[in-house]
């Protein structure tokens, strides 16, 4: 097994973070234009008191995937909770046990942080994703998730 560690994004893993999420979207089959998202994401993530946060994975020193969530309201809870946006990890380095690291560490985190639940979503079609969320003891609601532009 290579040597990995999971830690908080740095500034200068931008880049890397941009490719990671393009390769994220075409395995989701999803269009993406990166025009002027390093610069806000730069800014959410490290000049603002926003609530994104992004963890990367380095694998031999090298960032080979990430996760990045957000801490929400749940009114139906009434408590916080926290909604995992992306996970990624290279398909090179998958079946690793590295994203059931990840998913414990969210959930650690949303303990620490007395968060009722962490959530996500994942593509019907992504079969693997879905036996691993179920591996790793999460459940699923059927649900259709809607877009509306600005």
């Amino acid at each position: 097994m290579s040597n990995y560690l999971i830690r908080e994004i740095k500034e200068n893993d931008l880049d890397e973070l941009m490719l990671l999420i393009g390769e994220h979207t075409a395995y989701e089959k999803a269009d993406f234009i990166s025009e002027g998202k390093k610069g806000r994401l730069k800014t959410e993530l490290f000049e603002t008191g926003s609530q994104l946060h992004c963890w990367v994975i380095e694998v031999d020193e090298v960032v080979n995937g990430f996760c990045s969530f957000t801490f929400d309201y749940s009114t139906w809870d009434a408590a916080y909770f926290i909604y995992m946006d992306c996970l990624y990890i290279r398909s090179s380095f998958r079946g690793l046990g590295i994203g059931s690291v990840i998913l414990e560490k969210l959930r650690q985190l949303a303990i620490e942080k007395e968060c009722v639940n962490v959530q996500w979503h994942t593509p019907d079609f992504n079969a693997p994703a879905i036996k691993f969320y179920n591996k790793n003891g999460a459940t699923s609601k059927d649900k259709v998730r809607f877009t509306l532009q600005a």
